[in-house]
């Protein structure tokens, strides 16, 4: 019989102040509303690596002279052990975060494969679930000039094959999305750069997706997740506004929706309520990667999430919206810092982020149930209900005969108080 790997101190069930997974908020329990996620990517496949320096965490699965699909099996096992002890509902992957590449396609996906039997069997043991699955198409030395929008249709047709085999798998167990993630469709110079061919291949790879997840029955959303720049220097995605304009120019805007970022919203020189609501705006709400920036560093620094008034915020426009719908959830994108070397301060980072944002949840409920904030916004916008506003809006008046309305009824508006400090003073009351 196998051994189990012993990598965590503690061995019973986290417990927490504030996450009651069966408690009711707004009609929904609160796993329900929140559908927390942990990334494999940073938790098991990140050794604490920083330009400057190398391995700090030294995880057993990451000796050098390992068996690259022992090694794989062992972090698996390590992966649902966390998940266990978190009583978390989800996880994602990255298909070469959970298998060593081959010296073929062929060879890396049969890896990804043996480890997704794995899966399928701890899955249904713990009572798991899969929020979303992808393809790493922007760390191996091929995909430098990008992906999709690489200069080599062969390179294009590569990352195709390794989207259809871990996008097949994510329907396989049971996903509920699948992510692309553009990190290298995006350009350095434009001296060696068509901008607009690289837009076409890229318009044609989503569509090749998407036609896919339709063949295959795949019932998820496919998600792009926004990024204004890192690793490359202008990327293709870079905020929720861009990629609905790339969506709505390739007929694909019914088919895609957005997995936002709160590092990736600031570094696009935005706050996390504002892609979350433009996103609701544009009707391409999908998901959240949860984590935060550092307001010293320009950079994405993926931390846990500790700031309460940004992630009550973010959660009461999520709410307000109607909460997650079709399938997206709370996913922790970030990672430990690379001083945090014991294998405890990951369980404790991810406890410490779903107690907060637990707590974040239960102000927006205290924000939506007061009504306040949603009555001052009906008011400021009243006027569009009546019928001048209705008029404009219905197509049933020109320039002409606004021009007009306003010469006979000796118009002039006057100003009235946006009532923001009143209004930020309110919000400060909730927290």
């Amino acid at each position: 019989m196998k051994k189990a790997l012993r990598f965590f101190e503690q061995t019973k069930p986290v417990t927490f102040k504030y996450y009651k997974p069966e408690k009711k908020v707004l009609g929904r329990t609160m796993e329900q509303q929140l559908r927390f996620a942990a990334c494999y990517w940073h938790s098991f496949v990140w050794q604490g690596l920083d330009p400057f320096g190398g391995d700090t965490f030294q995880r057993p699965w990451h000796a050098v002279g390992g068996d690259p699909m022992k090694q794989a099996e062992m972090k698996a096992d390590v992966a649902f052990e966390m998940f266990r002890l978190l009583g978390i509902p989800f996880f994602s992957f990255h298909d070469r975060d959970i298998a060593p590449e081959g010296a073929t396609l062929r060879e890396s996906n049969r890896n990804v494969r043996k480890i997704g039997e794995i899966f399928e069997k701890k899955m249904r043991a713990n009572k798991v679930g899969l929020l979303w699955g992808t393809a790493n198409l922007f760390s191996n030395r091929r995909f430098m000039s990008g992906a999709a929008t690489n200069p080599d249709p062969e390179v294009f047709a590569y990352a195709a094959a390794q989207v259809k085999n871990v996008l097949e798998l994510t329907h396989e167990l049971g996903g509920k999305n699948y992510v692309l993630w553009g990190g290298r469709e995006g350009y350095e110079t434009l001296l060696n750069t068509d901008v607009g061919r690289e837009l076409d291949q890229l318009g044609r790879f989503l569509s090749l997706v998407v036609e896919h997840k339709h063949k295959i029955g795949f019932k998820g959303m496919i998600l792009i997740e926004p990024k204004p720049a890192e690793p490359t220097k202008h990327q293709y995605d870079y905020d929720v506004a861009t990629v609905y304009g790339f969506l709505k120019r390739y007929g694909l805007e019914k088919e895609v929706k957005v997995n936002i970022e709160q590092n990736h919203a600031l570094l696009a020189g935005h706050s996390f309520e504002h892609e979350i609501c433009m996103a609701h705006a544009l009707g391409i709400f999908g998901s959240i990667d949860m984590n935060r920036g550092d307001d010293q560093l320009g950079w994405d620094t993926d931390q846990f999430p500790n700031n309460l008034p940004q992630m009550a915020l973010a959660m009461y426009h999520i709410l307000r919206a109607g909460g997650f719908k079709n399938g997206g959830g709370l996913n922790f994108d970030a990672k430990v810092r690379r001083q945090s070397i014991d294998p405890d301060d990951l369980l404790a980072a991810h406890a410490d982020a779903m107690d907060l944002c637990a707590r974040a949840l239960l102000i927006a409920e205290k924000m939506i149930d007061d009504g306040e904030l949603a009555k001052q916004l009906d008011a400021r916008y009243a006027g569009w209900k009546g019928k001048l506003g209705r008029e404009i809006l219905g197509g049933k008046v020109s320039l002409a005969q606004l021009a007009k309305h306003v010469e006979k009824n000796n118009i002039e508006p006057q100003p009235r108080s946006g009532r923001q400090e009143k209004l930020e003073a309110l919000v400060n009351r909730y927290i």
